[in-house]
């Protein structure tokens, strides 16, 4: 023990500290401070018992001083530190959430933490607790777009209840186009990923060409119909209809949900439709291509396939995404289920635009 450090311990004291050390549920650290005074009890030296507990010198030394003057109590209770910074003043915090919420006087376009804690005059982490509290995040955007088609509401409940609800007898089907799909082929061959490192790819890329996939999702079974194409015009599309026309059997009539880009209201698309006459288009409302079920695919084709793909040509390219489709009807496609009320997206809009005419 360090010199002026001395005691004996006693067989109550050994009992108590051997019951503290055996107990499943004593806090652990009572139950190396309790070791400490054990080994020392047992004649063991400073070095062998710092050996033993994993601990330094000087917290041998201090918990063998604390058992010299207090007992085995001492080793169960910390004392008390002496208290940190005080607290933000309410006021302060409420000033520095409003400036939060207003933009900065500088050339910025939102607040920073250290800009905050320059201006607040407190710290950083100071700062960041109180947007925690407060559910800030300035660096945070979320993009939206309110639909200003007038006949909003009748689209939306319309294709829902194509969705919910489909005619019998017919085939209702999402179409849309993913436009401008590259072909990029990396400048160096990338690493496999391995334990402990994922997978590389080189930042820059050559690009091949683009193609333009044509895909409509029958929402009752989950099925894609697709082909790639090198434009996207109205005559792209018109071959797009026939491929589909083929394909669906006669005596099915063909709903179809899609966007308003102007290939699928051309002249030559209407007189299509008038030769067809089990055909029927539905129109999703503006700004609302979210309405077509056929981005979901879209979605799913550019994360498993595209995103991280490397390909040497447009013929690679569209290779590729034909082997996905196949793969993805062949793995028991599921069927398109909406579950949300349309009248809680009718208000959710109304809503927005309440907003925004109290703003602005």
């Amino acid at each position: 023990m360090r010199n002026g450090i001395s005691y004996t311990v006693s067989a109550s004291d050994r009992q108590r500290l051997q019951a503290i050390v055996a107990a499943p549920g004593s806090p652990q650290k009572h139950v190396w401070r309790a070791r400490i005074v054990l080994l020392s009890g047992d004649g063991l030296g400073t070095s062998a018992i710092m050996a033993e507990t994993d601990k330094s010198k000087t917290c041998v030394w201090r918990w063998q001083e604390r058992f010299m003057h207090e007992g085995v109590d001492g080793l169960l209770r910390d004392r008390s530190r002496p208290p940190g910074k005080a607290p933000v003043p309410p006021k302060h915090v409420a000033e520095i959430v409003r400036l939060t919420q207003a933009p900065p006087p500088h050339e910025a376009t939102h607040w920073t933490l250290r800009a905050m804690a320059k201006v607040a005059g407190i710290a950083a982490s100071t700062v960041q607790g109180i947007w925690k509290a407060h559910g800030l995040s300035p660096h945070r955007w979320r993009h939206f777009k309110l639909s200003n088609d007038p006949a909003f509401a009748e689209k939306l409940t319309t294709i829902v209840g194509l969705y919910v609800d489909p005619p019998a007898h017919a085939v209702v089907l999402s179409v849309d186009e993913k436009s401008q799909i590259q072909a990029l082929d990396r400048t160096q061959p990338g690493l496999p990923m391995k334990k402990g490192r994922a997978g590389t790819m080189t930042h820059d890329y050559k690009r091949h060409g683009t193609t333009t996939l044509f895909a409509a999702l029958n929402v009752l079974d989950g099925t894609v119909i697709a082909q790639n194409m090198q434009r996207h015009r109205h005559q792209e599309f018109i071959r797009f209809l026939n491929r589909i026309e083929r394909e669906v059997p006669a005596d099915k009539a063909i709903h179809v949900i899609l966007d308003n880009y102007a290939a699928h209201k051309k002249d030559k698309v209407r007189a299509w439709l008038d030769r067809h006459p089990r055909w029927t288009f539905h129109f999703t409302p503006t700004s609302c291509s979210w309405l077509n079920a056929v981005e979901g695919f879209f979605a799913k084709l550019t994360r498993r396939r595209l995103k991280h793909g490397v390909f040497h040509s447009v013929v690679d390219l569209q290779a590729a995404i034909n082997r996905f489709i196949r793969e993805y009807n062949a793995e028991n496609p599921q069927p398109f289920i909406w579950k949300a009320n349309p009248d809680d997206i009718i208000a959710a809009r109304n809503r927005g635009f309440q907003t925004l005419e109290s703003i602005h």
